[in-house]
C-alpha cells in the first residue's frame, strides 16, 4: 500500500473539499435564494470534476503498476530492489513509477513517484538506449546511464540503471588537464636585433627577454629552459594552455614594449604541440608550428591541431633581415640544379601579375646564361600583365619562351625543373598538372606561409620579409655568377613587379629592396618604361572611380562591391582597392566583384591591419599588406556579411599596431 500513499493521502483534502462546499452553499441558501441557485450549479459541477480526476489518476497508476508486475516476477522485483546501484522504472512518457531504495538515497531527496525524468536529466530515452553507458551529470555527481526496456504491447516500461563513476571522471579530467603541452620559443630576428648593440645592451635585452618568459611561465605549473642563445623550450599543463589561449598569448604584446638602441620591435614566435601521444611527437609537432609560424612572418603563436595549423597574433611587420647568406647559399644550390636538369619550366601564379611574370622573366634569363632551355609557362588570355609580356616580345623574337600551360605538358618530363614564383600554394599555381608532372620542384616566394603550402620542394626559398618576388630573383641572379647578365628589358620586368607590390617603394621596402632597385638600375632599367607598364584604359579608369565612388567606410574599412561586367575586372579592383587607402581613417580597403557564382575578394591596406588574416577567414590568403579570397557558390550580400563579421572578429581579437612598429 505504500505505493499507493499519493493517491491516498488526497481523501483528506476531498472531504475538507466536500465540507466547505456544502457550507458555501448553506450560507447562501440563509443569505438569498437566488445566490444559492447561482452558486449550487457551479459547485456541483467542481466536485464532480475533482472526483473524476481522482478516480483516474487511482486508476492509472493501478494499471502501470499492473503492467510493470507483469513483466517483472518476484526474483526480478526482488533484486532490483536489493541492487547496490540506483535503479529507477520509467513509462515511455519518462514518467517515474518505480525506484529502489539506493536511488532514493543517492540521486532524489524527496517522493518523485510520479514525477517525470526531466529532474534528473532532459536527453531523451531514445538517445540513452543509443549511447549506451554515456555520463550525465547530476548534483556535483556523474553517472554511467544503461537502460532495459520491456516489450509490452501496451506501454513500454524502461529500466535505468545508475553507476556512480564520479571518481573516474574526475581522474580523467585530471589526466586531461595535466597533458603535457610542449612550446618551442624563437626570438625573432635575433642577428639584427644585437648586430650592432654593444655588449652591455646585448646581455640586457637578452635578460629582459628571459625575465618576461620565466614570469609568463612561472604562473603556470610548467618549466622553460633556453636551447640557444635565442632558442627556447617549455612544457606546461593542458589546463594552464588554456588559460593562455584564453588570454591569447599576452606574452607577445609584453615583449614588444622591451626597448632597443635601434629601435627594433623584439617579438617572439612561437611553435605548440599538444594533441600528440609522447613527449616526442608534441615536440616534432612544436617545431612544425614554429616552423610555420616563422613562414608568415614571426610574432605570432601557431598550434599544430588536427588537419593542420591554428595561429594567433601576426598583427605587426616583420623585420627585415639584411644579410644575404641564404639568397647565396639557395643561388649556389640553384645553379647546380638547374645545370643537372634537361630543361626549365617557370611558372607563377593564376591570373599572373606584374610581380608574377617579372620574377618568371628574371629567372628565364638565369636559366639561359647558365645554357639551359627554359619556358614559363603562362595563360596569356588571362594574365593580368600582358603589357609587360608584350613589352618584352619587342625585344625578344622568342615566340617559345611563353607557353600556354596545354603545351608546357609535353615538356614535363623526368629531368624537368619547375621553378615556382610569387606563390607557394598548389592551388594557385598557373597549372595543378604541370606542377604534378614535374618531380623537381623549386619554390620562390614572399608570401606569408599558407598551411597548404608545397611540401615536395628540392628548393623552397621562402622569404616573408621580402618585398615581392622579384626582389628575391634579383638578389639571386647577382650570385648566379658573372655570365648571368641582364639586359634593360628584363631589369624593367623585374623593377615592375618590385613596384606593384610595394605600391612604388611605399609598402614593405627594406634596405635589400632598394638595394635590389639600384642593381636593376644599373643593368639599365628605365623608370620611365617601367610606369608605362602600369597604365591603363580609359574605361578602365572610370571603371575604377566608380569603385572608389562606391565605397563606404565600416570600422575603419572602405569596402566596395562592383556589379561591372569587363574583362580587366580583377586589376580594376586591384587598384580601387590601392586608391581607397588614400582616405582618410581608412585601415584597410576590400572590393568585392562577382564572375559567374564567384564572389571576388581583393584586400589591401597599409599595415595597421593585416589583411592576410581577415582573408584567410574567408577561405583566401596573401600578405599582410596585400591579399584576396575566392568564394564559390555565394552572392554578393552573403559574401559581404561574412566580410562585416571577420572584420568584427579581427577588431576584437588582434591589436591594431601602427605601421612603423
Amino acid at each position: 500500500m505504500q505505493k499507493f500513499k499519493k493517491v491516498w493521502i488526497l481523501r483528506p483534502f476531498m472531504v475538507l473539499a466536500v465540507a466547505l462546499s456544502a457550507l458555501l452553499l448553506l450560507i447562501a441558501y440563509f443569505y438569498h435564494w437566488v445566490l444559492f441557485v447561482c452558486l449550487f450549479p457551479l459547485v456541483l459541477g467542481a466536485l464532480i470534476y475533482m472526483f473524476y480526476r481522482y478516480f483516474r489518476l487511482h486508476r492509472e497508476i493501478y494499471r502501470l503498476l499492473k503492467n510493470m508486475g507483469q513483466h517483472l516476477n518476484v526474483t526480478h522485483r526482488q533484486g532490483m530492489f536489493n541492487l547496490p546501484m540506483p535503479a529507477a522504472v520509467v513509462t515511455q512518457r519518462r514518467e517515474v513509477i518505480w525506484y529502489n531504495d539506493a536511488f532514493r538515497k543517492v540521486l532524489s531527496e524527496e517522493d518523485l513517484y510520479g514525477s517525470y525524468l526531466n529532474r534528473i536529466t532532459f536527453r531523451s530515452l531514445e538517445e540513452l538506449k543509443h549511447h549506451q553507458g554515456d555520463v550525465i551529470s547530476y548534483k556535483d555527481k556523474h553517472y554511467k546511464v544503461y537502460i532495459v526496456s520491456s516489450d509490452s504491447e501496451t506501454e513500454a516500461l524502461h529500466l535505468l540503471y545508475f553507476i556512480d563513476v564520479t571518481e573516474l571522471y574526475d581522474t580523467m579530467r585530471k589526466y586531461q588537464m595535466t597533458r603535457p603541452v610542449v612550446m618551442v620559443i624563437l626570438l625573432d630576428s635575433y642577428e639584427e636585433i644585437v648586430k650592432n648593440a654593444r655588449e652591455s645592451e646585448k646581455t640586457q635585452i637578452l635578460s629582459e627577454v628571459n625575465r618576461l618568459l620565466e614570469q609568463y611561465i612561472g604562473k603556470t605549473t610548467g618549466f622553460i629552459i633556453r636551447l640557444e642563445r635565442d632558442r627556447y623550450m617549455a612544457i606546461i599543463e593542458r589546463q594552464h594552455f588554456d588559460k593562455m589561449l584564453q588570454d591569447r598569448f599576452t606574452i607577445l604584446d609584453e615583449t614588444k614594449n622591451i626597448l632597443t638602441t635601434e629601435r627594433v620591435p623584439i617579438t617572439l614566435s612561437i611553435g605548440i604541440g599538444y594533441q600528440a601521444d609522447t613527449f616526442a611527437e608534441n615536440e616534432q609537432d612544436a617545431r612544425q608550428a614554429l616552423e610555420m609560424a616563422l613562414g608568415r612572418g614571426g610574432d605570432q603563436v601557431a598550434l599544430m591541431i588536427e588537419g593542420g595549423f591554428k595561429f594567433y597574433g601576426g598583427a605587426s611587420k616583420g623585420v627585415e633581415k639584411r644579410t644575404k647568406v641564404k639568397s647565396r647559399i639557395v643561388a649556389s644550390a640553384m645553379s647546380e640544379l638547374i645545370l643537372n636538369s634537361d630543361q626549365v619550366l617557370i611558372m607563377g601564379h593564376k591570373f599572373a601579375d606584374l610581380d608574377a611574370v617579372g620574377s618568371a622573366i628574371g629567372m628565364a634569363r638565369a636559366c639561359q646564361c647558365l645554357g639551359k632551355e627554359v619556358h614559363i609557362v603562362l595563360d596569356y588570355h588571362k594574365c593580368l600583365a600582358d603589357t609587360l609580356v608584350d613589352h618584352y616580345r619587342k625585344f625578344e623574337q622568342d615566340e617559345r619562351l611563353f607557353i600556354p600551360p596545354h603545351e608546357a605538358m609535353s615538356l614535363a618530363r623526368r629531368g624537368t625543373l619547375l621553378i615556382i614564383v610569387d606563390t607557394h600554394s598548389p592551388h594557385f599555381v598557373e597549372s595543378a598538372e604541370v606542377y604534378q608532372a614535374c618531380k623537381n620542384v623549386v619554390v620562390i616566394d614572399h608570401h606569408r606561409k599558407m598551411v597548404d603550402y608545397i611540401d615536395n620542394a628540392v628548393i623552397f626559398y621562402h622569404e616573408p620579409y621580402a618585398s615581392s618576388a622579384s626582389e628575391m630573383v634579383t638578389e639571386l641572379v647577382q650570385y648566379l655568377g658573372n655570365e648571368c647578365v641582364l639586359a634593360h628589358y628584363h631589369a624593367e620586368a623585374l623593377l615592375s613587379g618590385i613596384m606593384l607590390d610595394t605600391k612604388n617603394f611605399i609598402m614593405k621596402t627594406g634596405v635589400r629592396t632598394f638595394e635590389a632597385a639600384a642593381y636593376l638600375k644599373k643593368m639599365g632599367a628605365d623608370t620611365v618604361e617601367v610606369r608605362k607598364l602600369f597604365a591603363s584604359s580609359m574605361d578602365s579608369y572610370q571603371n575604377k572611380t566608380k569603385l572608389v565612388a562606391s565605397a563606404e567606410v565600416y570600422n575603419g574599412c572602405a569596402i566596395a562591391c562592383s556589379d561591372l561586367l569587363t574583362d580587366d575586372i580583377r586589376v580594376v579592383a586591384a587598384q580601387a582597392a590601392d586608391d581607397l587607402l588614400g582616405i582618410n581613417g581608412v585601415d584597410a580597403s576590400f572590393v568585392m566583384y562577382e564572375q559567374g557564382d564567384t564572389v571576388n575578394v581583393s584586400a589591401r591596406s597599409m599595415g595597421a591591419m593585416n589583411v592576410q588574416v581577415i582573408m584567410e577567414t574567408l577561405g583566401g590568403g596573401g600578405h599582410l599588406t596585400m591579399a584576396a579570397a575566392q568564394i564559390a557558390d555565394s552572392d554578393m550580400p552573403k559574401v559581404k556579411q561574412l566580410l562585416l563579421n571577420a572584420i568584427d572578429d579581427y577588431n576584437t581579437t588582434h591589436k591594431k599596431v601602427s605601421p612603423n612598429t
